[in-house]
Parts: C-alpha cells; sequence; structure tokens
C-alpha cells in the first residue's frame, strides 16, 4: 500500500474473497482505535453488529459476485471499545493475477449524528428562550431560521440513508431490510387488531439457465422487468420487495387464504404473457401463506417457502398455498 493511500482521509481496506481483511490504512486502524495485527488476518463479519451480518449476507455478497462491485451500503462496525460506529462503504471487486481481491472504502457517518445533537441543542436553547423571555426577537427569529436550516439538512441526510439502505438498487424495489421491518410491523399489527395478512414468496424458474444462456446482464434486465410487473400488479397496500438473487417476496395486508391464491395465480398469469424480447419466455413460482395466531416471523417465512417448494416440485409456474400441502 502506497503512502498516499495509508494516509488517506478515509478508511480503506482489501479482504480476499473469503471476507478475510487482508489490508488495512492507517486511516481506518485509528478510527476503529486498532493496530494492525488486531484486524489483518481477521474476518471481516468480526467487526460487524449481529443486525449488519445479515445486511452484509442479503446485500454485500450477492452483490459483489453478482456485479462485482457494491455502492454506498450503510453499516455499523464495532471498534476496539465495542461501540457501534456508522459507516457508508464502496467496494469492487479485482483480481490480481488468480486472485480475487475486494478493496472497500468507507467514510464515517459521524457528521450526521452531530447535526442531530446540534439540532437538539439549538432547540433546547429556543425554549430556554421562550421561557426566560429575556431574549430580544432578533435572536429567536436567528435561532428559529438555524432550527429551519438544520432540519431540512438532517431531512436530506436521512431520507438519502433511509433510501439507500432500504432500496434494491438492481430492480428499484424495496430490499431484504425493508421487507423484514414490514414483516415484524405486519405481525404486530395483527397481534393488536387480529388484521389478517398473507405473504407471497416468488422464484423465476430456471434462472440459473437464463444466466448461462444469455448471460448476467440479461439476467438483471429480467431481474428488474419482473420487479418492475410485481410492483405494477400489487396493490397499493401490497409490499413487494427483492429477498436475493431471484427470489422476490410479496407482503399482502388484509388478504385471507382465498385472496391470497387468487393474487399469487394472477401474478403466475401477468409475468406468463408478458413480452419477454430477452428471453423469449419467463415464468415463476409462488408459495403463499396466510399468518395465523400460532404463528412467528420465521414460520410463516418457512411455509411460505415449503409451497414455493411444493410449485417446483409439481411442474412450475404455478402457485401453491401452505394450507394445500396440510
Amino acid at each position: 500500500m502506497d503512502e498516499r493511500l495509508r494516509e488517506a482521509p478515509c478508511g480503506f481496506l482489501s479482504i480476499d474473497r473469503n471476507g478475510y481483511m487482508i489490508e488495512v490504512n492507517k486511516t481506518f486502524l485509528e478510527w476503529m482505535g486498532c493496530k494492525q495485527e488486531n484486524l489483518v488476518g481477521k474476518h471481516f463479519e468480526s467487526l460487524l453488529t449481529t443486525g449488519n451480518k445479515l445486511v452484509f449476507h442479503s446485500y454485500f455478497y450477492p452483490n459483489i459476485n453478482l456485479h462485482g462491485y457494491v455502492e454506498e451500503l450503510f453499516i455499523n462496525l464495532r471498534n476496539q471499545n465495542g461501540e457501534s460506529v456508522p459507516y457508508l462503504m464502496n467496494a469492487r471487486r479485482i483480481e490480481q493475477g488468480s486472485i480475487e481481491i475486494i478493496d472497500c472504502v468507507l467514510v464515517q457517518m459521524k457528521k450526521r449524528i452531530d447535526y442531530e445533537l446540534e439540532l437538539r441543542t439549538t432547540k433546547k436553547q429556543l425554549e430556554e428562550a421562550y421561557i426566560k423571555k429575556d431574549l430580544a426577537f432578533a435572536k429567536l427569529e436567528q435561532i428559529y431560521l438555524e432550527i429551519e436550516k438544520k432540519q431540512i439538512e438532517l431531512m436530506e441526510i436521512n431520507s438519502g440513508l433511509v433510501k439507500i439502505s432500504n432500496t434494491d438498487k438492481l430492480t428499484g424495489i424495496p430490499n431484504r431490510r425493508f421487507f423484514q421491518e414490514k414483516l415484524e410491523e405486519q405481525i404486530e399489527w395483527y397481534r393488536k387488531e387480529q388484521k389478517t395478512f398473507s405473504l407471497l414468496m416468488i422464484d423465476i424458474d430456471h434462472f440459473k439457465k437464463v444466466n448461462d444462456t444469455y448471460g448476467h446482464q440479461i439476467g438483471d434486465i429480467v431481474l428488474a422487468k419482473l420487479a418492475n410487473i410485481l410492483k405494477n400488479q400489487a396493490r397499493p397496500k401490497d409490499i413487494p420487495a427483492r429477498f436475493g438473487g431471484e427470489e422476490f417476496t410479496i407482503i399482502l395486508p388484509n388478504t385471507d387464504v382465498e385472496e391470497a391464491i387468487a393474487i399469487a395465480q394472477n401474478m403466475n398469469h401477468q409475468v406468463e404473457i408478458a413480452e419477454w424480447k430477452e428471453t423469449g419466455s419467463l415464468t415463476i413460482s409462488i408459495g403463499a401463506a396466510t399468518f395465523t395466531k400460532n404463528d412467528t416471523e420465521e414460520s410463516i417465512m418457512k411455509n411460505a417457502d415449503q409451497a414455493l417448494y411444493a410449485s417446483k416440485e409439481m411442474g412450475r409456474n404455478r402457485a401453491t398455498h401452505f394450507r394445500e400441502l396440510s
């Protein structure tokens, strides 16, 4: 590593294809409060918080393997003191001879936190000014304008980060992180109001053959087009998302077994009759499950996945509800 990269005003590290750190620059070491020997040779996931390991597996690895790069991944890393530090990561896979290396650049997101702290301080100043009534109107107006400015700046920062962290970059629909948040919300809503909801798990039939025959670029086009069909066919209240690879999910609020089956079968039909210039034709298999009082987040996903497997076993291009398996 040359001197400029070692001293660069951003974190830089290289990992091998298995995730073990090979090189780390001085800046990242200082930010993390570590020495070279604390990180080199260790697995990158040893720095991740528990929640971020799921994000890493569902977003980082699929994208780095499929596209060779990852852009603007929002993650939290544990420093030497065990504190969670927010970062924005870009990564790119390169080949050096016969060896694959992944170079990663990380930027601290501490500025966003500083904005929040500064905003709270300014608001407190405004409250004190109203209580004491000893500040001139001009001072109050100045503070108020500062609050408005900082609120706008914070909203812009938060909006950008939320969109980055919740959107699948290839397809433009919500990603797995967003899906899991919404699934938890639906379950909580069910516990409070007994509002029935259903879940669809969708898999492209013979997608590996698409990639092998037409290449990954066409595969990406197919994924994006399918996502668009699912989004357009979904009702306004439905929540479609890319689960990972060629798998998609749709949360169906206020939807019972019969409605879920009808919606899934319509999805099958709309995908089958769509124009697929790139591959000639395309079909999907769907597994459906409806949440009950005995279900958990894990069980409804397992049930939908079993139903999806049954659709594959029964010839593909069909929808199966978990109820049909019992």
